[in-house]
């Protein structure tokens, strides 16, 4: 199973980063995304099913998104799509004005209508759910002292259609020929997400979190 790892935009990406500039999108990404794909190939689902991940950037700058669709086009022909699955790693922000927001949490984006990227998507999220154990349990005491309006959920979903991810036509999600997801691992302009994501608890559980809902579904759904 080829377990392709995308990382958020790049270094020459204007923006994209915390209000205090202590969190880069591009930085994080890459560092989850790095972690992962050595977490990924120590791992195995089973003796039939080994893992084999792969970064789909390995460049700290920019890579366009037709570009970054025609390497992962290039495994679906080479493997097959079937044997092809790709996890875009990303950070959430709530403006782009510089100041810090209220908004934060954890989600999963997959393409508009039912695909087996629904099926990673639900994986993910529920690994996410289990994973943010702590985050969660922070996530009310942190909302009284206004860190999140009372809007805020630390597990962000749309259950609208029956499972919990986002839909939209984000371009890596609609022009991969394999499962595709999208996760917004938190947001980057809200203070106690960023003191979160900032810190090896955070990035070790955003790390296991997708690992482990990668894995399931390769062993849950897989055929």
């Amino acid at each position: 199973m080829i377990v392709l790892i995308d990382n958020g935009h790049g270094s020459d990406t204007p923006g994209k980063c915390s209000p205090d500039r202590k969190l880069k999108e591009y930085l994080k990404s890459r560092e989850i995304a790095r972690r992962l794909v050595k977490t990924l190939n120590s791992r195995m689902v089973n003796a039939k099913t080994p893992i084999e991940a792969h970064l789909l950037v390995e460049e700290d700058k920019d890579i366009s998104l037709p570009e970054r669709c025609r390497r992962a086009n290039a495994y679906c022909d080479k493997y097959g799509k079937e044997n092809v699955l790709l996890v875009s790693i990303h950070c959430n922000a709530a403006g782009a004005d510089g100041k810090w927001k209220s908004a934060g949490g954890w989600c999963v984006y997959t393409s508009p209508g039912r695909t087996k990227a629904d099926d990673l998507a639900t994986e993910i999220w529920k690994a996410a759910d289990e994973g943010l154990k702590d985050y969660k349990e922070r996530f009310p005491f942190l909302q009284a002292q206004g860190a999140y309006d009372s809007r805020q959920k630390p597990m962000r979903a749309d259950w609208s259609d029956g499972d919990p991810d986002y839909e939209a036509r984000f371009y890596i999600l609609v022009h991969t020929k394999c499962p595709a997801v999208l996760t917004e691992s938190l947001f980057q302009d809200n203070k106690a997400d960023c003191d979160f994501l900032l810190s090896e608890e955070g990035t070790k559980a955003i790390v296991e979190l997708h690992a482990n809902g990668i894995i399931n579904y390769i062993k849950n759904h897989k055929k």
